[in-house]
């Protein structure tokens, strides 16, 4: 299986446009961002892309994600005091974020569409992503 197997092609195209080569290094880590769901530190994002380029470097990684965020394929979301976690940018994102324990908690109910149509039809803006989150105390925070 190639580096570039069940990859958008729309994000390789968007790369190669935007003048970069796709490296076997850049490609580890767009298709780990491209496979998982969840936010990724650095660190996590470095351990899974060495499963498919054992060769990749810390500041290879930290690299390609400034490029990825540059080109608006990734988000950095900063949360707490570690640095940021990284989400794919497409489409929205929704999450809570316990300013207590630090956990971050996803949710699927979406309530910004008729936000985007009313921002399309007043602005004339046409909104490709988004991101909405909560900050507040968890319920087992709140708990104990």
């Amino acid at each position: 299986m190639g580096y570039t197997d069940g990859m958008n092609e729309s994000l390789q195209e968007r790369i190669r446009t935007a003048g970069y080569k796709l490296t076997p290094a850049r490609l580890a880590v767009l298709q780990v961002m491209e496979r998982e769901d969840e936010h990724l530190n650095p660190a996590e994002i470095l351990d899974a892309a060495r499963t498919l380029y054992p060769r990749i470097g810390r500041a290879t990684v930290y690299r390609t994600l400034e490029l990825l965020t540059r080109l608006g394929i990734v988000r950095p979301i900063f949360v707490g005091e570690d640095g940021p976690l990284y989400i794919r940018a497409q489409g929205g994102h929704h999450h809570m974020v316990c300013s207590s324990c630090g956990r971050i908690i996803d949710f699927d109910q979406c309530v910004a569409g008729a936000m985007i149509d009313d921002l399309r039809s007043r602005y004339g803006f046409e909104a490709d992503s988004h991101l909405l989150e909560f900050y507040g105390v968890c319920r087992e925070c709140r708990d104990h």
